[in-house]
C-alpha cells in the first residue's frame, strides 16, 4: 500500500482567501472541496466496504458490462474519492490489483488507508484525470464513480483512459448525474434543507438541530460543491463522447428515478440533523426503502420512463485491439 512520495499533503482546513480564489480556479476548488470532505465523506454518503456496498458496486458494473470475463488483473480508479467503487469491486472479485487516483490529496490518503484496512493490493497517487500519470497500455480496467461530472474536459479524460488501457481493456463509469435528474434532485435537496433547518429552530426540536457552526460549514461546502459540479449528462451525449474519444462497444444506461425522488430528501435531512438521531434501525429502514424503490425502477419504471429522466448514468467502452474482456 503506497502513496506517491512526491504527492502534496491534504489541506482539510482551507482559508477564506483560498476559498475565494477557488471560485475562479476550478481545479483549486476541486482540491479544496474534496480535501474538506475527505475524512467525513464515507459517513456523509453512508459508504461502507461490507456486503451492502460490495453488492451495490458490483451491481453497477454488471449493469453495463454483464458479460465481462473476470477478474481483471490490474485496475485504475479515476477520481477515487475514498475508494468506494474500486475497493468494493475488488472485494467483489472484479479486479486483483488496483491503483487509486484523485486530484485531492485528502481523498487519496483516505482511499489508500481504506484499502490497507481491507488488506487489498492497492496503491495511490494524486493525479489529474486529464493527464493520467501512467504509461500507455498499463491497465486492464479503468473505473470511476461520480467523477466525470467534475472533469472540465470529459472527452479528453476518456481519451486518457483509453491510452492507459491495454488493447481490449474496458472502462466503466457510474454515478453520473443526468441533466433532468440533477434538476429535480437539487430542487428536492434545497427544499428539504430549508424545511429541516427552519423546523429544528423550534424550541421543542432543538436537540434535532446541528450546531450552527456545523450548518454554516455545510453551507460553505455546498457553495463550493456548486463550483466543482461542472456537468450533467444526457445518456446519448455520453455515448457520443465515448465513441468520439475512440472507444468501441460503447453503451450508456441509467437508473434511479423513484429511488432518487426518495433518496435525495432523505440524504439532505440526514446531513441537517445530529448523527446520534439516526439510529441503526432508522438507517436500515431507509436502506430497505431505497431497495424497494430501486426494484420499482428496475422492474416497472425503466420500461415506461425515458432513460434521460433517471438520475444516475453509467457508461462503458472498450479500447480497440484484442478481444474485449
Amino acid at each position: 500500500m503506497t502513496v506517491g512520495p512526491e504527492d502534496p499533503a491534504p489541506n482539510p482546513h482551507a482559508t477564506e482567501a483560498e476559498v475565494q480564489a477557488a471560485y475562479s480556479d476550478n481545479k483549486l476548488a476541486q482540491v479544496l472541496y474534496h480535501d474538506w470532505e475527505a475524512e467525513t465523506y464515507d459517513d456523509k454518503w453512508s459508504i461502507s466496504y461490507d456486503e451492502r456496498c460490495i453488492e451495490y458496486a458490483r451491481g453497477r458494473f454488471d449493469a453495463v458490462a454483464p458479460s465481462a470475463e473476470l477478474p481483471y488483473d490490474r485496475a485504475l480508479e479515476l477520481g477515487c474519492g475514498t475508494g468506494f467503487f474500486l475497493l468494493n469491486l475488488m472485494q467483489a472479485g472484479v479486479a486483483k490489483r488496483g491503483s487509486v487516483t484523485d486530484l485531492s490529496p485528502g481523498m487519496v490518503k483516505v482511499a489508500t488507508r481504506n484499502g490497507q484496512n481491507l488488506g487489498l493490493d492497492v496503491d495511490g497517487r494524486v493525479a489529474d484525470a486529464e493527464t493520467i500519470p501512467y504509461e500507455d497500455d498499463t491497465f486492464d480496467l479503468v473505473v470511476g464513480h461520480a467523477v466525470l461530472h467534475h472533469i472540465p474536459d470529459v472527452e479528453l479524460a476518456l481519451k486518457e483512459c483509453l491510452r492507459v488501457l491495454k488493447p481490449g481493456g474496458r472502462f466503466v463509469f457510474a454515478g453520473e448525474p443526468t441533466t433532468i435528474g440533477n434538476l429535480y434532485a437539487r430542487k428536492l435537496g434545497q427544499l428539504t434543507w430549508k424545511i429541516t433547518t427552519n423546523v429544528t429552530k423550534l424550541p421543542f426540536l432543538s436537540d434535532w438541530r446541528r450546531p450552527q457552526e456545523e450548518l454554516d460549514e455545510s453551507s460553505r461546502a455546498a457553495a463550493l460543491e456548486a463550483v466543482v459540479d461542472l456537468h450533467t449528462f444526457d445518456p446519448a451525449d455520453l455515448e457520443r463522447m465515448a465513441s468520439s474519444a475512440g472507444a468501441i462497444e460503447v453503451q450508456a444506461k441509467t437508473e434511479e428515478f423513484a429511488a432518487a425522488l426518495w433518496g435525495w430528501p432523505v440524504r439532505t435531512f440526514e446531513a441537517a440533523v445530529p448523527d446520534e438521531k439516526l439510529t441503526w434501525r432508522y438507517r436500515m429502514a431507509q436502506y430497505k426503502a431505497w431497495l424497494a424503490f430501486s426494484a420499482l425502477d428496475e422492474k416497472v419504471l425503466r420500461h415506461v420512463v425515458p432513460r434521460q429522466f433517471f438520475y444516475n448514468a453509467m457508461i462503458t467502452g472498450v479500447k480497440p485491439g484484442a478481444s474485449a474482456k
